[in-house]
């Protein structure tokens, strides 16, 4: 095979396993943490809602990637999606935008996160010590090969569902079993719209990590059919499990015990500490930081699965090193060893929450576009399939709450470093796109000369 070659892509990929890797994507600290801010402002079933609403956005989101994936059962994500379906600058700038923040940033935090509850288990670790640790070995395992790193993160998932099915049996077996009848401390005397609003922001990005399958679609046996399985009945999975824990905490918590996530940054106590602390004692809350240290460590795990098919994606296009692209039926080895780079000078030298929420406004544009790419393949004759009704209200309804959502962001204090964050990573991607295309032109024209 010469070296312009693309590598054949090793399908090892099954349905479970993709579940998995959207489970494991989706799940994080943040379940754990939302309901004892929205107790402050709303009541039990205002806060079952709002975790209801959230479920139903996700889903609509799931199924507009399912039929965007049908079209396109290729690795990349929206670098891949955008650039086929609308246009290839906006795919470059999606790309871009994963290579520099949206992976590697995400690992970063959740494995300072792991690390801080690693702490919380044995006092006499360092939690930036045992990150770098996590991230190391993440890295090996999945350079390794690919039945290591399949196998590596099935094991994490396994744990990571079997502990949390554990918390929730506990929560529904020995907690309350009746309505909760408190109400919030800043209860409004009117419909608490903006309240109600301002949660779906936080408990959209709880739901995130739906669309994990895409980015490694080209590994799947049969992606056309398990890829857009794996993100519906992933979704699906973690809607329900996000019900059943958020009911544990309305029935069990007060408002008063919900604030014990305003110190999260320096306790690492979250709600689901709180619950298990009262019902099985320190041993409980000891499991609680447990399951909270395997979840945040599988999401990394997950994220240095599926990050990195996007570089190997634009390297195959030759938007990136040929270097990045992987060897036939191994992980793009060069790939991962970049990200999880990124992430490691990441933790040393940056504040790392705010780089999180700005990558994560850039990625819900993106994925609010392949939304969009649905209507534009209505509109016009391609030969691919049409959606039907219920695709393109569901991309309505996805396109919808993203500007919702954005709205909400840009509506912050932040509001300017947010518009200056965007604007540096689209225009370091366009350069480069122009870059690309410029230097194609040549080698054309050379060849044309030839």
């Amino acid at each position: 095979m010469s070296s312009l070659e693309s590598p054949a892509p090793a399908r090892h990929l099954d349905l479970a396993s993709g579940i998995g890797l959207v489970v494991s994507n989706m799940v994080g600290a943040g379940v754990f943490l939302s309901a004892g801010y929205m107790a402050q402002d709303l009541g039990p079933g205002a806060i079952l809602l709002a975790w209801g609403v959230g479920a139903v956005v996700a889903m609509a989101g799931a199924r507009s990637y399912a039929q965007v994936a049908a079209w396109v059962p290729r690795s990349g994500g929206e670098y891949r999606f955008l650039s086929e379906l609308l246009h290839p600058a906006l795919g470059y700038l999606a790309g871009w935008a994963s290579l520099l923040v949206g992976f590697s940033a995400p690992i970063a935090v959740n494995a300072l996160a792991a690390g801080a509850f690693a702490a919380t288990l044995h006092p006499g670790l360092d939690p930036r010590t045992v990150s770098v640790i996590v991230i190391v070995a993440l890295t090996a395992f999945h350079a390794a090969g690919l039945r290591a790193s399949k196998w590596t993160h099935n094991a994490l998932v396994a744990v990571d569902a079997l502990l949390l099915l554990g918390f929730v049996a506990v929560g529904l077996v020995l907690g309350q079993a009746h309505w909760p009848h408190w109400s919030p401390p800043n209860a409004s005397p009117h419909l608490p719209v903006s309240a109600f609003a301002g949660s779906l922001f936080y408990i959209a990005f709880a739901f995130s990590g739906w669309n994990a399958a895409v980015y490694v679609a080209s590994d799947f046996r049969d992606p056309r059919r398990d890829v857009p399985r794996s993100m519906l009945i992933g979704c699906g999975i973690v809607a329900l499990l996000y019900l059943a824990v958020n009911w544990v905490f309305v029935a069990n918590l007060s408002p008063e015990q919900g604030r014990a996530v305003f110190d999260y940054e320096t306790t690492r106590v979250t709600l689901g500490h709180v619950v298990v602390r009262s019902l099985l004692g320190e041993a409980g809350a000891a499991a609680m930081s447990l399951l909270t240290f395997v979840a945040l460590v599988a999401a990394a795990s997950a994220m240095t699965v599926v990050g990195p098919r996007v570089y190997a994606a634009m390297a195959e296009d030759g938007v990136l090193p040929a270097i990045l692209r992987g060897r036939s039926g191994r992980p793009p080895a060069s790939s991962i060893l970049l990200q999880s780079a990124l992430a490691l000078v990441l933790i040393f030298t940056h504040t790392l929450q705010q780089v999180l929420s700005n990558a994560g406004a850039i990625l819900t544009l993106f994925a609010a576009l392949v939304s969009c790419s649905i209507f534009r393949e209505r509109l016009r004759p391609t030969g691919r399939p049409r959606p039907d009704g219920l695709t393109l209200a569901c991309a309505a309804l996805h396109v919808a709450s993203t500007a919702l959502m954005l709205y909400f962001g840009f509506g912050s204090g932040a509001r300017l470093r947010l518009l200056l964050w965007i604007a540096v990573v689209a225009l370091a991607a366009l350069a480069a796109y122009g870059v690309m295309r410029a230097a194609g032109r040549r080698m054309k024209g050379q060849e044309s000369f030839q």
